[in-house]
């Protein structure tokens, strides 16, 4: 895929300030306009996007609905039925010293808006972002991923048929336009990817001030103890690492398990693996494959080779379709690449524990992840979540807490900072300006130096 021209970029840049400050953006109607023409573009592109996402992930479309379309349009329509109420201006009460004034806050769009999403869901997380734009009232530039040039062309041609370049745009390339990108002044930047790329993002705001959201990654453990429903705890986690074929940011990275149970739940793993897709999964149409050969090298690299760590059960691969078949490694060493980069594929790490308070420390010992899974009680769930810190967590559960849209779904630390979904996502790009409204009639004299009635009014004050 080409690479946008440099002078492109800061010909976009400077086009949509000029567009936003128009004030065209602002309308309340012309963003729910906005929206509707988003879903209507949707729905009409839907059947190249499927066929792109086949074409880059071998992504079935029920996988591609379910993941990644079906959460757009969701959020789209969340966005439309409570947009009014989020932008309206919010009384708030006003303290005895400031009477007779009215204290108001008013939300009001950041500006100009980056927005620059990784390949592993291509689709969701480069215009899930994008609805929150719109909804707050930017323009946004979109970078999606170069790793699914049909994803990024369907996209690219969809944005630019159904939106003014000086209100939407789509930038194509690599990480030298993300270089590019980045030197330009941005209102708010939002990056999906890696946290070595949101320490760069970071870096480049930081010479403008320029807020960001960064969702990034980590490693997310699994906790499953020994009161734990075995059949459920594989079945979800099957489902969890296959889905995407683990290339998935919330993806179960690594499961702590009481060693009473080990070999038993590796067993209905594998079981509930078949389940799912099948004696051969090579074969069937619902597992996705590694984005590209670099990936599959280095996810091959961690069941076999120099870095392999502990006993591999699975692991057939095939370079030539970038397949890695649903695999375990038990008990790698801690210090393994397996066990300290993040897999992104179907490799499965199963750790023992003698002790539940060995588990807990193995975790916090490490960085923040984006999630966390439980599987056992609820009141021991519970109980690891006070005791821990990640994005995200489910209980009893893998993945699900990112579909709901009333809840924040965002990083802690080195897995990211800020937090999007419904209201959230309008939040993300909007500032509340604090607005204080003075009667002209009233000008009180207490303020004002040299400050009479001040033993009085220290008095009333505490």
């Amino acid at each position: 895929m080409t690479n946008t021209d440099p002078a492109r970029i800061h010909e976009l840049n400077k086009l949509q300030r000029q567009y936003y400050a128009s004030g065209a953006t602002r309308d309340l109607h012309f963003r729910k306009e906005m929206l509707r023409k988003l879903l209507g573009a949707i729905r009409q592109w839907e059947k190249p996007l499927y066929e792109a996402l086949w074409a880059d992930l071998h992504k079935s479309e029920p996988e591609a609905f379910l993941t990644e379309v079906s959460l757009v349009t969701g959020e789209i329509r969340n966005h439309l039925r409570h947009l009014s109420g989020w932008a309206r201006t919010k009384c708030k009460p006003t303290p005895m010293q400031m009477l007779p004034s009215r204290s108001r806050i008013v939300p009001e769009p950041l500006g100009s808006a980056l927005i620059v999403a990784p390949w592993n869901y291509p689709f969701q997380l480069l215009l899930n972002p994008l609805v929150g734009a719109i909804s707050a009232g930017c323009t946004a530039v979109l970078k999606p991923s170069p790793y699914v040039p049909n994803v990024s062309r369907v996209i690219g041609e969809m944005i630019s048929k159904t939106f003014d370049e000086r209100y939407i745009a789509v930038v194509q390339g690599n990480r030298e336009v993300n270089a590019q990108l980045l030197a330009q002044r941005w209102d708010i930047i939002f990056f999906t990817g890696s946290p070595a790329l949101g320490r760069l993002v970071m870096e480049a705001a930081a010479k403008n001030l320029t807020p960001v959201v960064l969702e990034l990654g980590g490693k997310s453990p699994c906790f499953v103890t020994a009161d734990a429903d075995l059949k459920l705890a594989a079945r979800r986690l099957a489902w969890g690492k296959a889905l995407n074929a683990g290339q998935t940011c919330i993806a179960p990275d690594y499961v702590l398990i009481d060693k009473r149970i080990q070999d038993s739940f590796i067993e209905e793993y594998f079981r509930q693996i078949h389940a799912l897709l099948g004696e051969n999964p090579q074969e069937t149409e619902h597992f996705v494959r590694l984005v590209s050969d670099k990936a599959f090298a280095r996810v091959a690299s961690y069941i076999s080779g120099p870095d392999a760590s502990g006993t591999v059960i699975g692991g057939q691969t095939d370079p030539a379709t970038r397949y890695i078949a649903p695999t375990v490694v038990v008990d790698p060493a801690p210090d393994s690449a397996v066990m300290t980069t993040e897999i992104f594929g179907p490799v499965l790490p199963v750790c023992s524990y003698d002790t539940l308070d060995e588990a807990v420390a193995f975790v916090n010992g490490r960085e923040k992840p984006l999630a966390l899974y439980f599987f056992g009680k609820l009141n021991d769930g519970k109980d690891i979540i006070r005791r821990t810190s990640s994005g995200g967590a489910c209980i009893n559960d893998t993945i699900m807490h990112i579909v709901n849209e009333k809840v924040p779904f965002g990083g802690v630390g080195n897995s990211g900072m800020g937090s999007y979904h419904g209201k959230l996502s309008f939040d993300a790009f909007t500032h509340e300006r604090a607005v204080i409204i003075t009667p002209r009639r009233f000008d009180l004299p207490f303020r004002y130096m040299p400050y009479k009635l001040y033993g009085l009014f220290r008095k009333i004050l505490g």
